[in-house]
């Protein structure tokens, strides 16, 4: 069967077009949870936000995971740390620039003065705490699973924290978790072959 034609009027869907819907989309997302009043989560996404500034929280955890996890423990953290790294590097350094997307319009969209915390200068795609949570907790799980599965949690949580402060649309923060865990196993098998290969 032919296809059908256009309706009068229409335009032809292009890839152009699709990509717009797209950011349509992302923005309506965005905005639809600016509008959502949460006054009990404000403050303690903020905070959770704010601790994965610099990557405070998973040096943290990866302090505390090779303090009391033993062996185990400090080979998830050279996993962790390795992932997030390469991760952090990647994405800083060549995509952000890369992609260039401006951050969203807080005042724009009305997100709520009670969420927000400082609004990075780096641009928008990917997310950087996104990919830095999920390659940290994705190193972790290679080799410790439990305590990977509860950092991945962690993670997206943290994820959604970026959204729910408004420093990022949802596709920033989905691409940074893709982009996190990716690339997380290259840099676990780095790893592997530096010990074997370690007298």
């Amino acid at each position: 069967m032919p296809p059908a034609p256009n309706r009068p009027g229409a335009e032809p869907v292009t890839r152009r077009g699709v990509w717009g819907e797209l950011n349509r989309l992302d923005a309506a997302v965005y905005a639809a949870i600016a509008r959502t009043p949460t006054p009990g989560l404000d403050q303690a996404l903020g905070r959770l936000s704010r601790a994965a500034d610099f990557s405070k929280l998973w040096l943290g955890s990866a302090s505390a995971l090779a303090a009391f996890g033993g062996e185990q423990g400090r080979r998830a953290t050279g996993n962790g740390i390795a992932s997030l790294a390469l991760t952090s590097a990647l994405v800083n350094a060549v995509l952000k620039p890369l992609w260039g997307r401006r951050r969203p319009e807080r005042v724009k969209h009305r997100v709520p003065f009670a969420r927000r915390v400082r609004m990075p200068k780096t641009r928008s795609f990917p997310s950087g705490h996104a990919a830095s949570g999920f390659a940290f907790a994705t190193g972790v799980a290679s080799e410790a699973p439990v305590p990977g599965g509860l950092l991945t949690a962690l993670a997206a949580l943290v994820a959604y924290a970026r959204v729910h402060t408004g420093v990022h649309y949802p596709s920033d923060v989905v691409a940074g978790a893709v982009i996190g865990a990716g690339l997380s196993p290259i840099a676990v098998a780095a790893v592997k072959r530096c010990r074997v290969a370690a007298p």
